[in-house]
């Protein structure tokens, strides 16, 4: 697959073997029974390596499952209420959000206006407000309360 003539080629130990041609190199590597694999391309001349290619490929799968593993999915957690909730459903959507922000998600808070509810968005907004001053403690907000269509919504980030 390598379509210069001559090559750069390193050892299997990563000892430099200098400046070989391409037939040279590949019989280098098949006397070592490795693989000859041309890792910088863009060089003048390309630099080749001898090693175990198929060793090579699962070593870099590992390493970009390990990476993954490590990663942490961030997760938007939804709470929706009303204009019009009481305050034992407050006190209780209060502590499930307590509870997400503090599992490291974001939160979203939705207040949904049905009707003529809508001529009354301060209620909503006043339910927001209160939420993020009792949740400033563990989290901050991210998005200040906005109204799209019949939902106001705000966007609460926990805090590190």
């Amino acid at each position: 697959m390598i379509r210069v003539p001559e090559v750069r080629v390193i050892g299997p130990d990563g000892q430099q073997k200098g400046i070989l041609s391409v037939s040279r190199a590949l019989e280098l590597a098949r006397e070592e029974g490795l693989d000859l694999v041309e890792v910088a391309p863009n060089e003048k001349p390309p630099v080749c390596r001898v090693m175990d290619y198929g060793k090579y490929k699962y070593k870099q799968s590992k390493k970009l499952q390990e990476a993954k593993k490590k990663q942490k999915t961030l997760q938007i957690k939804e709470i929706k209420m009303g204009p019009k909730t009481d305050e034992h459903d407050y006190q209780f959507k209060l502590k499930h959000a307590r509870r997400f922000l503090s599992e490291g998600n974001k939160t979203k808070i939705n207040i949904l206006f049905k009707g003529r509810e809508l001529d009354h968005i301060h209620l909503g907004k006043n339910i927001l407000d209160r939420l993020a001053q009792e949740l400033s403690d563990v989290a901050s907000v991210e998005q200040a309360s906005k109204l799209e269509g019949r939902n106001l919504t705000i966007v609460l980030a926990p805090k590190h």
